[in-house]
């Protein structure tokens, strides 16, 4: 909970990423807070009063992704929120002429982007969130402790840096707003 809070004010991308790791951490535990609290909430050192908080957080998403249908699979509705928040960031960004560094990524980044669709990725999904589930994925490869190949890390780099470009506009536009036309 606490590192949401830190990671949604500094950097949004690594916001969601958490938050599908900690939906699937839920996953991994069956929606079943009293297993999660005593397998996995224990671990942490934390006074009582930052422990309830905690499994209360926990609760709360436990019981979101129950009302939302995601026990499975699937987003929680606030995370598709903010990624749709994103990929119209994205879009805005691209239809201006202000932003030249960042079209000039996309464009970087646009053949990963087509690639990833062609192996399996939702065509219906954003390109944002199809970068998002491509640094994701990779997480999970790593946590696993498998190898990733010099081709993947060069996709990968490149997404990162878009991403990153575009959480940068994303805290920028709102804290101060952002000049879109001329």
């Amino acid at each position: 909970m606490y590192i949401a809070q830190q990671l949604r004010k500094q950097n949004i991308a690594e916001y969601l990423l958490y938050m599908w790791q900690v939906e699937d951490l839920i996953r991994a535990y069956g929606c079943n807070l009293a297993k999660l609290k005593r397998e996995y909430i224990s671990r942490f050192e934390y006074s009582e009063e930052d422990m309830d908080e905690l499994t209360d957080w926990y609760a709360n998403l436990i019981r979101m992704l129950t009302q939302e249908g995601c026990r499975e699979q699937g987003h929680l509705q606030i995370n598709k929120i903010l990624v749709q928040d994103l990929s119209e960031l994205h879009a805005r960004l691209l239809d201006s002429s202000r932003f030249p560094f960042y079209r000039a990524e996309y464009y970087k980044v646009l053949p990963f982007i087509v690639e990833l669709r062609k192996r399996g990725s939702d065509p219906n999904e954003s390109e944002v969130e199809t970068c998002l589930n491509a640094l994701y994925g990779v997480m999970l490869l790593r946590l696993q402790k498998r190898e990733i190949s010099p081709d993947t890390q060069h996709a990968i780099n490149e997404i990162t840096t878009l991403i990153g470009m575009l959480s940068d506009y994303y805290q920028k536009d709102k804290t101060e707003g952002l000049e879109f036309e001329e």
